[in-house]
């Protein structure tokens, strides 16, 4: 006897493929969300940064929320 590999049916791989398009629409989509949510806070000015007490530094700085994308 010998062991014969047996490979997915083209429509299971077709399925799993438009199953990573899909998830990656997803993450997308979200992605956009969160751009647009903070445009917007900006816009309403909900992100107001107030001045240091005369130091010359500036602004102050509010820390980053991305987050790496996940594979």
């Amino acid at each position: 006897m010998t062991n014969r590999v047996a490979l997915p049916p083209q429509d299971f791989q077709k399925m799993c493929k438009q199953a990573e398009r899909d998830m990656e629409a997803k993450k997308l989509v979200i992605l956009m969300e969160r751009v647009k949510k903070q445009i917007a806070e900006r816009e309403n000015g909900g992100l107001r940064l107030e001045p240091t007490k005369k130091t010359g530094a500036g602004p102050v700085r509010l820390p980053s929320r991305s987050v790496p994308f996940e594979r």
